[in-house]
């Protein structure tokens, strides 16, 4: 979200180009995408959190008015108009989705619905031998080009991509793989469906459906339908992609039998994130998501409509006129009218500049007053991916501690309460709150727990002064013993190095005071030297040890002869009670009854006790947390290496979100006493150059729901498995921590029938990706939308799908008439830009 990319589900394994598209193709932005978000029709789970609801502006079509154009923005031009290709974006989404059949679209919930424009009917009618279903056409529904949609364009999509030929450049085919045949029905409008092994998730294929002209051959589909469409069957038509600016322009199709579209055009226009408050400000688009600061912009902007002023009033009440007082103001129309020329013509195009600046801004709320915020809940969640394919992370208590120290629900809190919105962070991998897959699994790792990660961290060996033991010091009273002989050998030498190690110490906090002293400055403004500069957070606070220079531990090495400390007794027992959460789950009903006091008493709350840190050798009973635990102010090491992660942040302008929610996880983080190295890089790298290729240890990016994840999730969360060439094979399981039984799961899943059956699957799946801590889902994207203040059934869907025939502008508030109003408001503007007007009342 929403930053909603290119389509995914599995790849062909028999084409490495297939693969290698694919790759590419879900290196957009900080959301990576699945295919067309749909529900299920299960009852809803009695364990759903709050949903959001839609904020579109719903409103009956007799209410708006024909005609008009909209002007919406997206993230870029589109890179191939082919959804199924792997270059495929948001941009290629939203023009299918108003151009091509759309089998079953998604209610406000995120469950699909049949659509009666292209669909009478849909359904299983055979099971044995075989699965077959049965879609009956809607009978006027035909192509631009005149042609009834029928068999033929399922044989050729279903052709295209069930992987059997890999000419064809396919992003994804799941699905379509266990299609056995297509046959005409008993007439052209009915298509019967053969699967050659059950699938649940049938209900995903053919949406967006292709014509046979683009389907029908590798070179038409890999190439032909790159920047044109040989025929549609939507509300609108494809007109145009401009090469130059972009601009993808959608007309209304004389042909469409169903309900007519209520606008003549809709233009995609490319407008980065970063720019969308000044196209706004210039009234040049009329639809648009936007970040949290624009949305505020709008707001205030609002606020001021209200409150009865105008642009060049709340220029001077909080704009760049705010700032200049009477005496100011007299002071400066003295010096430019005074005797020193030079000194005058200075301040004479000081006063200019400001002039231009207040209008400027003047000009700019006017206009956003004129669009209102809507809001809802994008359906995609933020992770904290944790990349356990080496280094210190490979190790699942590691993994699990990192979890046990994140307070998920002050994130979601800092990120959706000043907005209103639903703040209860989410509790599945696969589901979100209202959908029929949900129920809340995070009991299966347990909930923020500072000494259980300290606990967690120490069983895995990483202590305070572990940095500094040389490799192969062995824990536990065996080490004790062993020191206490070398003592009584080795005095002299111990004393002497003793006595060089204070004086070096000593010397080090001196002579980098005043550099610690600005780092610490810069960071706690957020000002570091540079956006893609690599700085370690934590180890420089006033009173803290120097930790040994931060670097990623590599994998445990088996013959090291490495042994961790006697673990505690919370920490000896903690991997089997995660093990037995997520087995609970995993049973039948009889045993799920039996398993439940284990369960309850895992997930039941505690009381909330002073954190006085844990007893043992990583932390004196009585020492107070988190400021004076010799945990939390020395870094964590072992076999003479710190415990450092790298968290990879992307830079860019519209990432601000993720970078402030980065900073309080170094923050909790730093509290157990794990030390992160923070690496902040350009955003069309981070993907590409860092999360898919695995250059990373921490990362935050979002994924988006489905309503099928036993086949959208299934790819995200599958276990690695070796390829070839020696690589691993990682599909979209970008954190590289998974299970054999979690495949199985979601194969079981998929392959049932029984839709009860089948959700209770998925939660079994989900419980034991909770366990396996790879992942830990920490809030749902906000959505906010820019939308005109005229402009109806549109804004923040949530999980539905536009229905793009529908949106359009009140009648009252016709787009002709507003572009009067704009027109005459324009020109007033520059009457006042011209007179000076409102830098007169400036000075």
């Amino acid at each position: 979200m929403s930053q909603i990319g290119a389509p995914h589900g599995g790849t062909c394994p028999k084409s490495p180009r297939s693969r290698t598209l694919r790759t590419v193709a879900t290196l957009t932005s900080a959301v990576l995408a699945v295919s067309a978000l749909a529900g299920c029709s299960a009852d809803d789970d009695a364990d759903a959190a709050p949903v959001a609801v839609q904020d579109n502006a719903p409103t009956p079509r007799d209410l708006v008015a024909d005609g008009g154009t909209l002007r919406w923005a997206v993230d870029a031009a589109p890179t191939t108009l082919n959804a199924f290709q792997a270059d495929a974006d948001a941009t290629t989404s939203r023009v299918a989705g108003a151009v091509l059949p759309a089998l079953y679209t998604l209610d406000q919930r995120g469950r699909p619905q049949r659509n009666p424009d292209y669909l009478e009917s849909a359904q299983i009618v055979e099971t044995e031998p075989k699965q077959v279903v049965l879609y009956k056409l809607n009978q006027q529904a035909v192509w631009s080009d005149g042609r009834e949609i029928g068999a033929p364009d399922f044989v050729a999509q279903w052709r295209a991509l069930s992987g059997r030929d890999t000419a064809y450049w396919t992003a994804r085919n799941s699905g379509y793989e266990r299609i056995e045949k297509i046959e005409r029905g008993k007439n052209d409008l009915e298509v019967r469906v053969t699967f050659s092994k059950p699938y649940a998730d049938w209900q995903s294929l053919f949406t967006p459906l292709y014509p046979k002209q683009v389907m029908g051959s590798p070179d038409s589909f890999n190439d032909g339908a790159r920047t044109t469409l040989k025929a549609t069957a939507g509300p609108f038509l494809l007109k145009s992609v401009d090469a130059k600016s972009g601009d993808v322009t959608l007309i209304r199709n004389p042909r469409w039998w169903g309900q007519a579209a209520k606008l003549d055009t809709v233009v995609l226009k490319p407008v980065p994130r970063a720019d969308r408050a000044d196209a706004l400000a210039a009234g040049t688009l009329d639809l648009a998501e936007i970040d949290r600061s624009t949305a505020e912009r709008i707001s205030l902007a609002l606020k001021d409509a209200r409150a009865g002023r105008n642009g060049a009033q709340a220029a001077l009440a909080h704009g760049p006129g705010s700032s200049i007082t009477p005496s100011k103001a007299l002071k400066s129309w003295a010096l430019a009218h005074g005797s020193d020329e030079e000194k005058a013509e200075e301040v004479r195009a000081a006063r200019k500049k400001n002039q231009e600046a207040i209008a400027r801004y003047a000009s700019a709320q006017d206009t956003l007053a004129t669009y209102v915020v809507r809001k809802s809940l994008e359906p995609a969640y933020t992770q904290l991916s944790l990349n356990g394919e080496s280094g210190p992370l490979s190790d699942e208590r590691v993994r699990r501690a990192v979890a046990r120290a994140i307070d998920r629900q002050e994130l979601a809190e800092s990120v959706l309460k000043p907005l209103g919105l639903p703040a209860k962070p989410p509790g599945s991998h696969l589901a979100l709150a209202g959908q029929a897959a949900y129920k809340d699994s995070s009991d299966a790792l347990g909930g923020q727990d500072t000494q259980e990660a300290r606990a967690l961290l120490a069983d895995a060996g990483w202590v305070p002064g572990g940095a500094e033991q040389p490799a192969g010091t062995k824990a536990g009273s065996e080490a004790e013993k062993k020191k206490k002989e070398e003592e009584g050998t080795e005095k002299g030498a111990s004393e002497k190095e003793g006595a060089e190690k204070p004086a070096k110490s000593t010397a080090t906090p001196a002579a980098t005071a005043p550099a610690d002293a600005k780092k610490k400055s810069d960071e706690a403004s957020g000002d570091a030297p540079s956006d893609e500069g690599l700085y370690i957070v934590g180890d420089d606070k006033p009173g803290d040890r120097r930790a040994v220079p931060a670097q990623a531990a590599p994998a445990a090495d088996p013959g090291a002869g490495t042994r961790v400390l006697t673990p505690a007794p919370a920490a000896a027992l903690q991997g089997a009670a995660l093990q037995a959460r997520a087995e609970a789950l995993d049973t039948r009903p009889e045993a799920l009854e039996a398993g439940t006091g284990s369960v309850a008493r895992a997930g039941a709350p505690q009381a909330v006790k002073p954190d006085r840190g844990a007893a043992g050798a990583y932390a004196p009973r009585g020492t107070a947390a988190p400021a004076a635990v010799p945990g939390a102010q020395q870094a964590l090491g072992k076999d003479g290496k710190a415990l450092s992660l790298r968290f990879v942040l992307p830079s860019g302008p519209g990432s601000e979100s993720l970078r402030t929610v980065g900073d309080r996880i170094v923050r909790m983080l730093d509290a157990v006493g794990i030390r992160t190295e923070v690496t902040k890089v350009p955003d069309e790298s981070f993907f590409k150059d860092h999360i898919a290729s695995g250059d990373y240890d921490l990362a935050l990016y979002s994924w988006p729901a489905s309503a099928f994840p036993a086949t959208d999730a299934r790819p995200i969360f599958a276990k690695p498995e070796p390829a070839s060439d020696g690589s691993l094979m990682v599909e979209q399981n970008y954190s590289r921590v998974g299970t054999d039984r979690i495949d199985q799961l979601f194969d079981q899943a998929a392959g049932t029938l029984d839709e009860e059956e089948a959700l209770e699957l998925v939660r079994q799946a989900d419980a034991r990706i909770w366990a396996a801590a790879g992942s830990i889902p920490l809030y749902q994207r906000p959505q906010l939308v820019a939308a005109r203040a005229d402009l109806v059934n549109a804004g923040a869907w949530g999980f539905a799908a536009p229905r793009y025939q529908d949106i359009g502008f009140e009648k009252d508030a016709s787009p002709k008439k507003a572009d009067k109003k704009a027109d005459k408001k324009a020109d007033k503007k520059a009457d006042e830009r011209t007179g000076e007007k409102t830098g007169e009342k400036a000075d």
